[in-house]
């Protein structure tokens, strides 16, 4: 797997990660999306690291023993790959087996960066690892258990849960009307700036991955558009954020219990 970060870079910020938290082991890592940071507020026993992009909060959640990441790294903000994903190397070494990656989407790019690219760091995985089935099918069946046994979320909240398929572009961009017919044409259902590279390489690192993805936003077919004809409405982050808030406490009933199946 692509990484031009040495390895030892990698054993370097779990040296000092384990140094503050002691004897805690997290066995579970979950990587908070836009306006879902608040998940990590509901860990017991909480103990922060803070970085200059955000934090770690480790703690457990639903009995089981996590490391939350709040802010991530994204490549429209100038980091390469290798750099979005450093977190995920780190959190394997600290022995994370299971990775849960939330993300506020759009609902409907190819990557213009490969996180495959570049010297192979054997002491995570293997040169060319296979992504069929990047997210784990026995998560995924979790997930949909979870969901059909909580009949609050689904008959009070009015809460739904879809399996699809996500897209990750670039950005910082919201997609043009010709990259969302582009995509519809290849099969997304959603949109988004982050998670596959995470995803990639947890995979590589031979984690269990599980994707969840928040719908915060309609593209311009589905505010009842078309997306031959331009009209003036646009998605902005302000929309994204407000939608993510008015989820939060559901977003985080769900997660828990998917998490207390794990």
């Amino acid at each position: 797997m692509a990484s031009q970060i040495p390895y030892e870079t990698y054993q370097a910020s779990a040296t000092y990660l384990k140094s503050q938290i002691g004897d805690f082991a997290p066995t579970i890592g979950i990587i908070c999306g836009s306006g879902l940071g608040t998940l990590a507020d509901t860990l017991r026993g909480l103990a922060l690291v803070e970085g200059h992009k955000g934090q770690l909060v480790f703690g457990t959640l639903a009995g089981k023993s996590v490391v939350c990441m709040q802010g991530r790294f994204h490549c429209y903000e100038g980091y390469s790959v290798q750099q979005a994903t450093f977190p995920v190397r780190v959190f394997h070494l600290l022995g994370v087996k299971t990775l849960l990656v939330t993300n506020a989407a759009g609902g409907v790019n190819p990557a213009y960066e490969n996180a495959l690219i570049g010297p192979n760091i054997p002491e995570f995985g293997v040169r060319f690892p296979s992504i069929s089935d990047l997210y784990t099918p026995s998560l995924r069946r979790t997930a949909a258990k979870a969901f059909l046994q909580n009949k609050r979320l689904r008959e009070e909240r009015g809460f739904r849960v879809h399996e699809g398929i996500y897209a990750w572009c670039f950005g910082p961009c919201f997609e043009s009307r010709a990259e969302l017919r582009a995509l519809k044409t290849l099969g997304a259902d959603l949109v988004g700036m982050s998670t596959v590279p995470e995803a990639v390489v947890a995979k590589h690192c031979g984690m269990e991955v599980l994707a969840m993805s928040l719908v915060t936003n309609k593209c311009a077919e589905l505010r009842g558009e078309t997306l031959e004809v331009v009209q003036e409405v646009f998605p902005h982050h302000e929309e994204v954020m407000a939608a993510a808030a008015a989820r939060t406490p559901d977003i985080q009933e769900f997660v828990r219990s998917v998490i207390r199946d794990i």
